[in-house]
This record gives structure tokens, C-alpha cells and sequence, in this order.
């Protein structure tokens, strides 16, 4: 082992990142845990389903908490007819799908709770179905309508599901960065 180190000598130390490893970060991904009731409140049917998050979501995001762009806190839930949904849609174009509005008004705000251990549940929103329709999945826009908004994500149903007037679509999102 040398003890002095001459003139000519170099030395160099780094960090390599595990490649893998970049993979395996992904933008705050969300689940959505859905219940739909009847109008004597009895359970029609159930599921959970995960979404895909849309280029201009993870844009936005990366805008918001990096670039310090104007924030708003505000999102909306949405319902998703039957089609195909691609990282690529917007809330302007997502030509696979379309939104479907068997209720009254606008999008349901979401009320998110309190992060823990890298995850946000947020209260249920209720939407009341006030029409036969086929819904297909959901999704979460920064604008209770219209389309001039972020599209933040969208999910799909294992099938698309049918709903009546007079059901209510339980929706909990969960958004947790994995």
C-alpha cells in the first residue's frame, strides 16, 4: 500500500445508480376502491381497479413540485365509458373513451386525508346516478368540467358495469407513490 501520493497519481471515487432501480419509480399512482348501491342502499356490485397515469399527469406534477408553476389543489372524479385509455390522452383528446355523465352537475371534488407512509386515502365521493348507463372506470381531472384541465389519471373496470337511476357510485381514491 502506497503512503505518499506523487504528482502523477490520481484518484476517483462515484455513484452509480442500480438502473433497475429507475425503473421501478413511478409518479403517485392511484386506486380506486368502487361501490355500487341500489336505491335501498343493497350492494350491486364491487371493485377496486388501479390506474394508469396520463404523460400530461406526470408533466403536470413534475411542473407543479419542481418548477414551482402555479398549484391548485382541487381534483375532480370522473366516470369513463367503455374504450381504451392511453398514457397519451389528455383531457381534451382521449379518443379510446369517453366520459360519461349519468348524474346531475359537474365532477365530484376530491377531499383528500392525511399522508402517511407514502400513501393519501381520500373521503368517498358519492355519485348519484340519476340514468341507465355503462360505465367503464373513472378517472381524476383538475376541472369539474369541461376540457381545458389536467387529466391526472384514468382506470378501467376488469368489464364495464351497468348503473340505474337511482344508484349510487361510492368512489375512494387512493394515491400512494410506490
Amino acid at each position: 500500500m502506497k503512503k505518499h501520493i506523487a504528482a502523477g497519481d490520481a484518484m476517483s471515487h462515484g455513484l452509480t445508480m442500480n438502473t433497475a432501480m429507475q425503473d421501478s419509480i413511478t409518479a403517485p399512482a392511484f386506486t380506486y376502491d368502487i361501490i355500487c348501491a341500489d336505491a335501498a342502499g343493497s350492494e350491486k356490485w364491487r371493485e377496486r381497479i388501479h390506474n394508469t397515469v396520463m404523460t400530461a399527469g406526470k408533466n403536470d406534477m413534475l411542473d407543479k413540485y419542481f418548477k414551482g408553476t402555479a398549484y391548485t389543489a382541487a381534483w375532480y372524479l370522473g366516470l369513463c365509458g367503455s374504450g381504451s385509455i392511453s398514457a397519451s390522452d389528455t383531457l381534451a383528446s382521449h379518443a379510446g373513451w369517453s366520459e360519461v355523465t349519468p348524474y346531475t352537475g359537474n365532477r365530484s371534488a376530491i377531499t383528500f386525508g392525511t399522508t402517511s407512509s407514502g400513501s393519501n386515502t381520500a373521503t368517498a365521493v358519492n355519485v348519484i346516478i340519476n340514468a341507465t348507463a355503462t360505465v367503464a372506470g373513472a378517472f381524476i381531472a383538475s376541472v369539474s368540467s369541461g376540457t381545458s384541465g389536467i387529466l391526472y389519471s384514468a382506470a378501467s373496470f376488469a368489464a364495464t358495469r351497468s348503473v340505474a337511476s337511482g344508484d349510487t357510485l361510492s368512489v375512494t381514491p387512493t394515491v400512494s407513490v410506490l
